[in-house]
Parts: structure tokens; sequence; C-alpha cells
């Protein structure tokens, strides 16, 4: 059974990422330890708040991060953790991110409510192991205010409108990621997860 290690960095809806991996198979510790991170088999980057301070949460943990993934280990970043994972973010000033992936985090159009909060469907603009058996236009639930602008288009596996396009879905290589929320996103959202910990399993 593959050990992942979902990252306790003070950002919230741990608990829930926990209980859809271990439904789909998976042994789950929820840690901020470096050690941890390098005798798991995959990483999980979840996320509520702002970016700024999980960049300053995460800090300690930066380099094993950078580590496991020079070894190709599969890492998976939800809502702010995807956003993280991404050159730097305009929310509260410009905010370095882990440059995993080039591209910014900004915020969605003035006109509409933000926080985009709620259903939304998503647009698979590419096929992809960690959308396997979700239908186009699935509806996954959102919650957040910024949302990634990347230059890296072939990195896009899904896509979103709420006032504008914005990528919701991401893979590259071993890192992957959504904007959305597939541990609040019922049976279609938990297939994404139970997908992932396939693509560890191969």
């Amino acid at each position: 059974m593959p050990r992942f290690s979902v990252i306790n960095y003070g950002v919230g809806n741990l608990r829930s990422v926990k209980r859809g991996l271990e439904k789909s198979g998976a042994e789950v510790v929820i840690t901020n330890n470096s050690k941890d991170i390098a005798e798991s088999d995959a990483i999980v980057l979840p996320g509520v708040g702002a970016f700024a301070e999980a960049m300053k949460n995460l800090s300690p943990l930066i380099g094993e991060l950078k580590s496991s993934l020079k070894t190709y280990k599969p890492l998976l970043g939800i809502c702010l953790g995807l956003q993280i994972l991404f050159t730097k973010s305009y929310e509260g000033g410009i905010v370095q991110g882990l440059g995993f992936l080039d591209g910014e985090i900004v915020k969605l159009p003035e006109n509409v409510k933000l926080p985009h909060i709620g259903w939304n469907s998503i647009e698979i603009v590419k096929p992809n192991l960690l959308l396997d058996g979700v239908p186009n236009n699935s509806y996954m639930y959102f919650v957040h205010t910024y949302a990634p602008n990347t230059l890296e288009k072939a990195v896009i596996v899904a896509q979103t409108e709420y006032g504008t396009k914005f990528p919701c879905a991401i893979a590259a290589q071993n890192v992957f990621g959504t904007q959305f929320h597939p541990e609040k996103s019922g049976k279609k959202g938990l297939r994404i997860l139970k997908n992932f910990v396939q693509i560890v399993k191969r």
C-alpha cells in the first residue's frame, strides 16, 4: 500500500483529504516532518488560506519538497496547494512560490462575485490519468479569489470559466494540481483522488 504524506502547514481541510485518499487505497500520514516526506511514496499539498502565510509555514520543508520532486515523486496540490506550485502570487503583494511551474497567481475579475464559492463545471482540454473516468463538464467545488495564469499551456488539463477562463487542473510529469477541492466534490472528486493513488501505484 503506497504511503502518502499530506503536508500540514496550517491551512486546513486535512482530514477530508486524508479520508478521501484512504478510501482510494492509500496509507496516509498528516505531517510537517521532512523525514516523513522523504519516506513517503507521494506528497499532497492541501490548502485553504493566504499564499504568503502558506509559504512562510512551508519554508522549513521546501528543501525536502524540491529533493522529492527531483526523484520524480508524485505530488498533488489542491486549491492553495496548487497555487504555491507556481512562480509567484499577487495576493497581498508579490510573494514568491515554490517555482515548480512557470506562472503567476492573479486575482479573478472584479465583475464577478468574489470569492468564487460553489459548484462550477470543468472543461477537460487534454486527456490525463488524473481525470480518467471524469466526464467533461463535470461539476466540482471551488473556494478561491485567485487563480493560476500560466504561459505553460501544455500543463493545463482542464479549465473553468468564472469571469475569465483559468486553469483548474494541471499535470506536468510527476506534478499535479487542482484549483477545486476534489475531497468536497462528491463521487467525481473522489475519483480524482483515486486516480492519483493509481498513478502513484504504477
